[in-house]
């Protein structure tokens, strides 16, 4: 498949440019730093703004398959800065026409046994809640709209730096634990689940999440 991937160089971005490449797809990756990503058999690399709506829409155009996994973790207006560019990606794509937009979410919405949300915990840590507000505002953007098919994977509660096993479980709304309590997931894994979604789809205007 041809797949684009918005913020391609990032931690879950680059992962899943690399399982895609590994797989055998056609990646164009999407940039601020095009410098930052080495060139690679089967992938295309593009320095955008992804708040440059048009130019973003043209790029887009007719595609099947955009992954968005661009974060606004480096802005000093975390919450600020994903929503004015998430509204620019789900602009672009919606007036692209692309087939599929397949969104790297946060864990924050998931819900707890007691039926709340991970974001509304009191100990949830203060440094991710720009990052969690703005990925639940998102979620529920592409919850109300009927004009754009969409996915918006979560991850575990815990995301880290890790080869893919490919043994893993998928959930739906509701947090994923261990026997033992723990919700966590490898950045490897996430991205084999993202892949397996892109090829063959489960989850067509839903969100899901998964953890070991």
């Amino acid at each position: 498949m041809e797949l684009v991937i918005l913020g391609a160089s990032g931690f879950i971005g680059s992962v899943i440019t690399t399982e895609a490449l590994a797989r055998g797809h056609q990646v164009t990756a999407v940039v601020s730093r095009p410098q930052r990503v080495e060139a690679k058999a089967g992938l295309t690399v593009v320095g955008l703004d992804i708040n440059d709506t048009a130019a973003l829409t043209k790029l887009l155009s007719g595609k099947a398959i955009v992954i968005s996994a661009f974060s606004g973790h480096a802005q000093q207006d975390v919450k600020g800065y994903y929503l004015k560019a998430f509204n620019s990606v789900f602009t672009a794509a919606t007036a692209a026409k692309v087939g599929r937009l397949l969104v790297v979410g946060g864990a924050a919405t998931l819900k707890l046994p007691d039926g709340s949300r991970l974001l509304d915990s009191p100990d949830f840590p203060a440094e991710y809640r720009a990052t969690a507000e703005g990925a639940a505002e998102v979620l529920q953007q592409l919850r109300s709209q009927n004009t754009l098919n969409w996915s918006f994977l979560s991850p575990a509660a815990e995301i880290f730096p890790g080869d893919k096993t490919g043994s893993f479980r998928l959930g739906l709304d509701n947090l994923l634990t261990d026997s033992e309590g723990n919700s966590r997931i490898s950045n490897g894994d996430y991205a084999a689940a993202m892949l397996d979604e892109a090829e063959q789809p489960q989850h067509i205007n839903q969100r899901f999440t998964l953890a070991y």
